[in-house]
């Protein structure tokens, strides 16, 4: 039977477990999936922990971990065109990405351009997409300083790049450690830690003209003084605090569209996945692990043999 990495309970890494389940059926609107590489994010672990997007529905135990994948279509649901059995393709499943057979539906899966590995293509609809629709929230003009915290992370690290071809200044707050990493991608390396206003205004004496927030609380706070206009300050870490200081969350499109747009960058060289790990499904354990810990550059891929 197919093999997946779930969690059994809401709790910590003691709920985790890799199981087998019966092979998925696609419903209307989906397509079935094998599974050659997952992205592995931040919320895949809190969503162990019970985390919950507002407004999403809570998810049946045991739940399949992952929210982006890259795989070759097996089957097509009632209703499905566009897509074949055979099609490369990559997007965000139903129910969990860290599986040898995944459903996506169709509104939020995208052809892999054949230039485009199956390894970096789940990279991209969490962190890319997600950077992607949060600089087009902001909207910022060409010439104009975008300040991100959580430069290192997936979502920032392409967000540092999708600012540079949207011909931003980026100013990006990441820990000591990752300074190179960060002045790698033409910008402005601030680290984090105590003193962070400080040292922001050292190097941003006249403000920004946007935020994009990954880090939330005190760090979201120091970051917002740099702004005169809040409608600039969004953040994909922080609701509460970000309300409470006039910006917003990210608004996040969820269509083939944005995944497209971001496929066609990294074909074209503007944007890196910075892949910097690799684990088969049977060690996805250690895969949660390392973005548990916090402290990775770039991005952890789950990669599937077949």
């Amino acid at each position: 039977m197919p093999k997946a990495y779930v969690f059994t309970r809401y709790g910590g890494p003691e709920a985790e477990a890799l199981v087998e389940q019966d092979r998925p059926s696609p419903g209307p609107g989906q397509v079935l999936v094998a599974v050659r590489a997952a992205g592995v994010n931040p919320v895949d672990w809190k969503q162990r922990t019970g985390y919950r997007r507002p407004g999403a529905a809570a998810r049946d135990l045991p739940a399949v971990f992952g929210n982006e994948v890259a795989g070759v279509v097996e089957g097509t649901g009632p209703g499905v065109t566009g897509f074949a059995v055979g099609d490369e393709v990559f997007g965000s499943p139903v129910a969990g990405a860290y599986a040898e057979y995944v459903l996506l539906p169709t509104t939020v899966t995208a052809h892999k351009p054949a230039a485009l590995s199956f390894t970096d293509a789940a990279t991209l609809p969490v962190a890319a997409a997600t950077a992607y629709d949060a600089l087009h929230q902001l909207g910022l003009p060409s010439g104009a300083t975008l300040l991100i915290t959580g430069a290192g992370g997936g979502v920032g690290v392409a967000a540092t790049q999708i600012g540079h071809v949207l011909g931003l200044r980026v100013i990006g707050v990441a820990s000591e450690a990752k300074k190179d990493f960060v002045e790698s991608l033409d910008a402005v390396h601030v680290p984090s830690g105590t003193g962070l206003a400080e040292r922001l205004r050292s190097v941003a004496p006249d403000g920004v003209d946007g935020v994009l927030d990954l880090v939330g609380g005190g760090v979201l706070e120091a970051a917002a003084t740099l702004l005169s206009d809040r409608t600039k300050l969004i953040t994909g870490a922080d609701r509460e605090t970000v309300a409470r200081l006039g910006g917003a969350g990210i608004e996040r499109a969820r269509t083939a569209a944005v995944l497209d747009a971001v496929a066609g960058l990294v074909v074209d060289g503007r944007l890196r996945p910075f892949v910097t790990g690799t684990y088969p499904l049977d060690r996805a354990a250690e895969a949660l692990r390392t973005v548990e810990e916090g402290h990775v550059r770039g991005k952890i891929v789950i990669e599937v043999a077949r």
